[in-house]
């Protein structure tokens, strides 16, 4: 069932919102060669409670970190450990903030020291398929407009879209109906309306659209 929200509830989910983007905004200054993603992780946990909320991540599906940390090949949900990062890698940063009863949820792959010239060109890509999709939230649309627009953008680049894992509905729960795919048909899937808050989350493969998930889950 989508939950639909007033403008009232949109505006503390803004509030939540602004302390993810602000936590990622501390965590860039902070990610460079020889840093650990758990030293990354606790600085985010404590940026986030000393702005009034909670991490979001923190015990969700028993996750064990505040920060989801996905280096070079893993996609998502990567767990946060002490294995420095190095120069060419590439990390994702996926945080959540709990403020006022509401989530904010929002993620950003940094670059490392030099990266290779073709992850360079995947990360602005995906980028832009996000602004790409973005464009099609919007009422009279359905969910898989944003997810072929995101689609056709990425594979005409040669890209894999992954299908196992999708954006989502936000709210007084981390993940909401309806499932944001970031591929599909034009005209298919559930109608935007008025009050709508989902997460747009491209994620995007150099190659295979496949993945694999390891065996901690």
């Amino acid at each position: 069932m989508i939950i639909v929200k007033s403008r009232e509830e949109i505006e503390l989910m803004r509030e939540s919102a602004l302390i993810v983007s602000k936590t990622l905004g501390m965590i860039a200054s902070e990610i460079k060669e020889g840093v650990t993603t758990l030293y990354l992780d606790k600085l985010a946990e404590t940026f986030i409670r000393d702005h009034g909320a909670e991490p979001s991540f923190l015990g969700l599906y028993d996750f064990p970190n505040s920060l989801c940390m996905s280096p070079n090949a893993q996609v998502v949900h990567g767990i946060p450990n002490n294995k420095p990062l190095e120069s060419g890698d590439v990390i994702s940063v996926d945080c959540g903030a709990y403020k006022n009863g509401y989530h904010g949820d929002h993620a950003y792959s940094f670059e490392i020291g030099e990266v290779a010239p073709e992850t360079k060109k995947l990360l602005q890509i995906t980028k832009e398929s996000l602004y790409v999709g973005i464009r099609e939230f919007k009422l009279g649309n359905r969910v898989e407009d944003v997810g072929n627009a995101i689609q056709k953008y990425t594979e005409a680049h040669g890209y894999g879209v992954v299908r196992e894992l999708v954006g989502h509905g936000l709210g007084q729960k981390m993940h909401e109906d309806p499932e944001m795919p970031n591929y599909g048909k034009k005209g298919r899937g559930k109608l935007f309306v008025e009050g709508m808050v989902v997460a747009i989350e491209p994620m995007i493969n150099l190659g295979t659209r496949n993945i694999k998930q390891h065996k901690d889950g």
